[in-house]
């Protein structure tokens, strides 16, 4: 199979990058500092990620609001200019085909950010469903993540406009006289913002923020390491067709407007059986897990009560850098899902102690303004 590369391919390799397949692109896994220095970075300064295998498509015509609405849901209607929400797109059976990111741009103008490796079934999904309007790919569109604690100290140097911005809204903005969209988000659980600019353009900025001395190139591994420990879903591993969002403890991400009791209820695919999810409870919860001591965890493990009966099943696991320890995340019996409930995991022929704990496994720092 023939890898695609991102439009920061010879930057990667320039800086020494381990380079992986991931989603049908070659990616950089970690450089040279390795994982664990690369996420403690980004928790006490700011790392940049190379995000641009995700997928960037732009939705434009009368009534785009009401067909996005007819396949997630949530209230885009109800979204201010710049304003952005997560979503998902959920099946009819209830479970989740992919999640994604929701931008207004203009009345009927809508940014979508959806899963690299979701993209090309994303969009048939949506052009199955279009009514007069037009989507287009941003194919030569790269996306850059900044993330952490300075990160807004970098982004005031560099477009101070965006450097204002509060946790899920965007602008439009001019750096170094190319257009870029700046938005206030991000996979880490930090303060951040991600920027869709032009791919000829693309290295040339990354340069110019990996110049900042607070600025460093962070792999895939850590962003992993990040999202877990920020207790954020993974699609194909928290998130599935077969996983609904009750039992992912998305409840939050179906608008009011769009539950049983709301002005709006339902008109997404599957509402029924979600609505029947909320009333009578999955038999599954997500949760997390800390690990009693340094042994780590994997995903698809069996999770095992203190009798030894299988009660569910790790779906992510890693090194927690901020944490300390390994940690995990898993579907086990909803009965077991309390913080502070003692389970073990199956790893070979050892079980390994752990501790249902409350997510995130550290507070998440979004600006909020």
């Amino acid at each position: 199979m023939t890898l695609l590369h991102t439009p920061l391919d010879a930057l990667h390799r320039e800086l020494s990058a381990k380079m992986v397949p991931f989603a049908g692109y070659d990616m950089p896994v970690q450089y040279s500092a390795g994982i664990i220095k690369e996420h403690l970075h980004t928790r006490q300064a700011a790392g940049l990620f190379d995000v641009s295998h995700m997928g960037q498509v732009l939705i434009e015509g009368p009534g785009a609001a009401a067909m996005l609405e007819s396949l997630v849901p949530v209230d885009v209607e109800a979204l201010a200019l710049n304003q952005q929400t997560y979503a998902l797109f959920t099946t009819e059976s209830g479970g989740v085909l992919d999640d994604l990111i929701i931008t207004r741009w203009r009345e009927d103008q809508i940014f979508l950010v959806v899963n690299a490796g979701c993209k090309t079934q994303d969009i048939e999904h949506l052009r199955a469903h279009l009514s007069g309007q037009v989507l287009t790919v941003l194919e030569d569109q790269a996306l850059l993540a900044l993330q952490g604690p300075a990160a807004r100290e970098v982004m005031h140097s560099l477009c101070p406009e965006a450097a204002r911005l509060t946790f899920m809204h965007g602008c439009a903005a001019v750096i170094d006289g190319v257009e870029a969209y700046i938005t206030c988000s991000g996979y880490t659980g930090e303060d951040g913002f991600e920027i869709s600019v032009p791919g000829a353009a693309a290295e040339q900025l990354a340069r110019r923020l990996l110049a900042i001395e607070s600025v460093q190139a962070i792999g895939l591994g850590a962003r992993d390491s990040l999202r877990l420990e920020a207790g954020l879903c993974l699609y194909g591993h928290e998130l599935t067709t077969e996983i609904d969002p009750v039992q992912a403890g998305l409840l939050w991400s179906i608008s009011k407007s769009r539950r049983p009791d709301g002005a709006r209820a339902g008109g997404f695919p599957g509402a029924q059986v979600i609505f029947g999810r909320i009333a009578d409870k999955p038999a599954l919860c997500r949760v997390g897990l800390t690990v009693d001591g340094k042994r780590p965890v994997r995903e698809k493990q069996a999770v095992m009560d203190e009798s030894g009966r299988v009660v569910g099943e790790t779906c992510s696991a890693c090194y927690g850098a901020s944490v300390g320890g390994p940690i995990a995340m898993a579907y086990i019996e909803r009965a077991l899902g309390q913080p502070g409930t003692k389970l073990v995991v199956a790893v070979r022929d050892k079980q390994v102690p752990v501790t249902v704990t409350a997510m995130p496994f550290i507070p998440q720092n979004y600006f909020r303004g």
